[in-house]
């Protein structure tokens, strides 16, 4: 078996097309897709691709693409994403690819057929052994690829194509799409059941108006990249900070009991029974499950009486199920 990589820094990352291919990269077996959120079914591919290179003693990578086709095809319909570029990295090292090749996807790229995009990138650049895609990834001008053309194509210039049919989770197939509606609709714990991990928002603290402070209850400030917030309101979150996993309530909103609204959400986390300076620090919030709407009260007071109910009833959330 060979190692299963975890530090995203050890991970190579090339992009196209820019790069070689590194020396180590030997026939890989390669993930095509987006995998924005990487959810159970991205999961499902990435897992097939990890055993099938470990069963070849080859390199199990993945390509994916950025910005997102969708962003350079249809801008005005291209959706907000699950994660950052940075976040989609780490989390695909996480899952043991040894390498990440990034299309660097322009109009002129949108312009080929499917054919050159699979000699261009797939044989001529990363000489790859095997492809796996999800049943209905589709690539190409117009999209005009689909997995059968893959196959075909596969057959001409000397690859593998394997595709993995839609992951279910209950009555559902598993979908970026359906997870966006989910986590825009507050329904995050729907949304990390089919994400398979908690939706997260990645991001660094920054300085606030230190009202939660004053209030009894200090709060992380995040400023973050991520596009996709949940609906204003307070939630069950836990907060990672150097890989510790910190139990916390989580505002998203505009504040409304304070009369300066800001000018985007704010998201700021009450992290239980911590007492340090977390100015600065790289933090991710995963959201557990939304607990309230946003409401305006009639004063501080009243605020601060809601915010020790908000964390009562999630400790008691936190005591149900293991963070």
């Amino acid at each position: 078996m060979t190692q299963h990589a975890h530090d995203p820094d050890q991970v190579d990352i090339i992009h196209f097309p820019d790069d070689t291919l590194p020396n180590g990269w030997h026939q890989p077996v390669l993930a095509l897709g987006n995998f924005d959120g990487v959810h159970r079914g991205h999961a499902k591919i990435i897992d097939r691709v990890r055993r099938r290179a470990d069963e070849r003693g080859v390199t199990a990578a993945v390509l994916t693409f950025d910005p997102h086709p969708s962003r350079v095809v249809r801008p005005d319909k291209a959706p907000p994403l699950l994660m950052t570029s940075r976040q989609k990295l780490d989390v695909l090292a996480e899952a043991g690819m040894a390498g990440v090749a990034v299309v660097r996807f322009t109009e002129e790229l949108s312009r080929w057929d499917p054919e050159m995009f699979v000699r261009t990138v797939l044989v001529e650049w990363l000489r790859v052994a095997e492809v796996w895609v999800g049943a209905n990834f589709l690539f190409g001008h117009d999209r005009a690829g689909n997995f059968s053309r893959l196959r075909d194509l596969g057959g001409r210039y000397g690859f593998r194509a394997e595709k993995i049919d839609p992951v279910r989770y209950r009555e559902f197939v598993v979908s970026s799409t359906r997870v966006r509606r989910l986590v825009t609709e507050g329904r995050v714990d729907e949304a990390g059941a089919l994400l398979g991990h908690h939706y997260m928002l990645a991001g660094t603290v920054a300085h606030g108006e230190h009202r939660g402070r004053q209030l009894g209850f200090p709060t992380a400030n995040l400023d973050t990249d991520n596009e996709l917030f949940p609906p204003h309101g307070v939630y069950a979150t836990a907060v990672l900070i150097d890989g510790d996993i910190l139990p916390a309530v989580t505002n998203v909103g505009l504040r409304p009991t304070f009369a300066r609204v800001s000018p985007g959400p704010v998201v700021e986390s009450h992290i239980f029974d911590l007492d340090r300076d977390l100015y600065g620090l790289d933090i991710k919030v995963a959201f557990v499950q939304r607990l309230r709407d946003e409401m305006a009260f009639p004063d501080g007071d009243a605020l601060r009486a809601q915010i020790a109910r908000d964390c009562e009833q999630a400790r008691a959330l936190f005591r149900q199920i293991s963070l």
